[in-house]
């Protein structure tokens, strides 16, 4: 075809193409010349018309995907789409604009994302595409040559992959009508050069996308028939008495799955740090009606199987369950829906999740987070996109899920339908809350644990073993063992050191357990205050627990708690409802765990409270206490109150050295 009247066409029909935020839907509206597309993530293609330039356009703006995301990440329902932008617009698109921003680098992952996604519309489509730079203002005085050079060899060989056509549009400039004026001529050029034709994708690979698509959309039609009988049975056969007025509730997922947004979603208000957490955050809120207790365990790398996470991780998994006493209502399993779902990712979750016990699935809810991402497209629809293995982690949890936009946190419905289905889910289970098997191996394991040393924290709820201050466990004559508790409002970071719970002298001191409705973001054992754990003539114990507002950090010091002269000294057991948010077992000031030459022989217990907090303050029933540990060094003995249920364990073994002594 010659040169005039090829490259004066009437019609064009144009597919944006190109990564999430590169400038898709603003190129669109400069094109057009007004506001056609709208600037938020769609999961379906766009179809907008107008006249410009005396030419009737027709512009297909199809989902994009995430920069660094390889084609196999990418949904299902994504590269479907893809596949269908070109048919949206028959007989086929002109010309693909492939958009890159200007302003950011241009990597090897770029690259391949790009590469890979456009290569899902054949080989042929790259004849038909032109690159668009966006973002054209930040330029400057720099040519588009220039940028292209500094760039290096992954931009370049993408240009070379569509014959080295390109165009630049500054989105904020849209009066300027020449840069638009000369992208449809370079349109036009690229018809042209390919003999006047169009792009038009392989019959073959439209059909089979088109089939694929019909039968997903009518099994996602079943499922949702299915799944709503079945929540109409549920609804139908739960009494009064299964509306809770209370909710516990365990957010498990893998990293950067959007826990800790689901987190602030659920409560209403931000009280989860997004920031990658070592250890469980708990919070609590009234939502619904409902005093809602929310657990966050920190999350593992979504393609890492168990075996490869850290022990600590695995560790803080099992533990969150217990942070929430009796045990959760539910446990929400968190997935993104913006992402594909593959067999790594399942088994992932899986191998993670089963370290709960099996039993934890009938406990379970998947919930789908970046809601906003499916647009107009069923979660039923994606799932039945996604395949089996999706499926398959859905039917182990009795296809209990549940859609999450945590954008739009002013739609309150999907958090009320949520606890809605946490309440049929334990109406399911005979109104049992989740409990973990084998107690005692519970009890035994947590004892252990948090012995060790971890590194990292996120906000509260996090343990801390010996902190803040100018010294602990100082030792000098004429002081005794001080236990004592701090709350604060504010604590946002923990940090270990190793070495934070040491033996000094023969005396053993175990680290605290929480029991009951405690309040607290951080527990930490010999931090912050004025003077804790002293020991010596004419002292004994004692537990206080005092209250601040304004705790921010806690930190580990190696030897915080160190064994003397033999004495065993059983960890506190938080009970009641503490509302507080750090407890320090051993705190607050100058020094702690001083010691004398002499050591008295009684012992008593008291609480301090704290005008701070209208709640509970102390350890609540302290009691069940050895009644004596005696020194097989020094002969000393200390003695305690004798009824109690507090350390059954230190009891039962005290009771057995007794028996076996008198048996001698």
């Amino acid at each position: 075809m010659d040169s005039s009247d090829a490259q004066h066409l009437s019609e064009l029909r144009i597919v944006l193409m190109g990564n999430r935020k590169a400038g898709k839907s603003s190129s669109g509206n400069t094109i057009l010349g007004r506001e056609e597309f709208d600037l938020k993530t769609s999961a379906q293609c766009v179809r907008r018309h107008g006249e410009v330039a005396d030419r009737h356009i027709t512009v297909i703006e199809a989902p994009g995907w995430w920069s660094n995301y390889t084609v196999e990440e990418s949904p299902e329902i994504l590269k479907q789409e893809i596949v269908l932008s070109v048919s949206l617009c028959p007989p086929g698109p002109h010309a693909v604009l492939l958009i890159i921003p200007v302003d950011t680098r241009f990597k090897e992952t770029e690259r391949k994302a790009l590469q890979d996604h456009l290569d899902l519309l054949s080989e042929r489509v790259w004849s038909h595409t032109i690159v668009l730079f966006t973002h054209g203002d930040s330029l400057l005085d720099t040519s588009i040559e220039k940028h292209i050079e500094s760039e290096g060899q992954d931009l370049q060989r993408l240009l070379d992959k569509c014959g080295n056509r390109f165009h630049v549009l500054n989105n904020l400039n849209r009066r300027d009508d020449t840069q638009i004026k000369e992208l449809l001529e370079k349109i036009e050029e690229t018809v042209a050069q390919n003999y006047g034709r169009h792009f038009e994708i392989d019959r073959k690979i439209l059909q089979e996308v088109e089939e694929r698509r019909r039968a997903e959309e009518e099994r996602a039609e079943e499922r949702m028939k299915r799944m709503k009988k079945q929540r109409e049975n549920i609804r139908s056969q739960m009494s009064d008495a299964q509306h809770l007025s209370e909710l516990r509730i365990v957010l498990m997922g893998y990293r950067e799955a959007g826990k800790s947004s689901s987190g602030n979603t659920i409560l209403g208000r931000e009280e989860f740090d997004l920031k990658t957490s070592a250890q469980c955050v708990r919070r609590h809120g009234e939502v619904a009606d409902r005093h809602i207790t929310v657990i966050e365990a920190p999350g593992w790398w979504s393609d890492y199987t168990v075996e490869k996470s850290p022990e600590i991780l695995k560790q803080e998994i099992v533990l969150s369950v217990s942070l929430c006493p009796p045990g959760p209502h539910a446990v929400l399993l968190i997935i993104r829906v913006d992402t594909g779902f593959k067999e790594t990712e399942r088994k992932a979750l899986q191998d993670h999740l089963d370290l709960l016990s099996e039993r934890v699935w009938s406990h379970t809810i998947v919930l789908f987070t970046h809601g906003d991402s499916l647009s107009d497209t069923s979660i039923e629809q994606h799932i039945e996109s996604e395949g089996q293995d999706l499926q398959r982690l859905l039917d182990k949890c009795g296809n209990r899920f549940h859609v999450l936009n945590n954008l739009n946190r002013s739609d309150d419905t999907q958090i009320k339908e949520l606890l809605e289905k946490i309440e049929e889910t334990v109406a399911q289970n005979y109104g049992r809350h989740f409990e973990m098997d084998g107690r005692k191996e519970a009890e035994e394991r947590l004892d252990k644990w948090r012995l060790q040393t971890v590194s990292g924290a996120e906000g509260s709820d996090s343990r801390s073993v010996g902190s803040s201050g100018y010294s602990s466990f100082r030792s000098r004559s004429g002081a005794e063992p001080v236990f004592s508790s701090s709350r604060s409002r504010d604590s946002s970071h923990t940090s270990y050191e190793s070495g934070a719970i040491k033996r000094h002298n023969s005396m053993e001191l175990p680290p605290p357990i929480m029991s009951g409705d405690e309040r607290s973001d951080t527990w930490s054992v010999g931090s912050s205050g004025s003077g804790l754990f002293r020991s010596g003539s004419g002292a004994e114990p004692v537990f206080s627990s005092s209250r601040s507002r304004d705790s921010s950090h806690t930190s580990y010091v190696s030897g915080a708690i160190k064994r003397h002269n033999s004495m065993d000294l059983p960890p506190p057991i938080m009970s009641g409802d503490e509302r507080s948010d750090t407890w320090s077992l051993g705190s607050s000031g100058y020094g702690s765990l001083r010691s004398l030459a002499e050591a008295h022989r009684d012992s008593s217990y008291s609480t301090l409270g704290s005008k701070v907090s209208s709640h509970s303050s102390g350890f609540g029933s302290l009691v069940s206490i050895p009644e004596s540990v005696e020194d097989s060094g020094t002969r000393r003995t200390l003695a305690f109150p004798k009824s109690s249920t507090l350390f059954p364990r230190i009891l039962k073994k005290h009771d057995k050295h007794e028996e076996d002594t008198k048996k001698t």
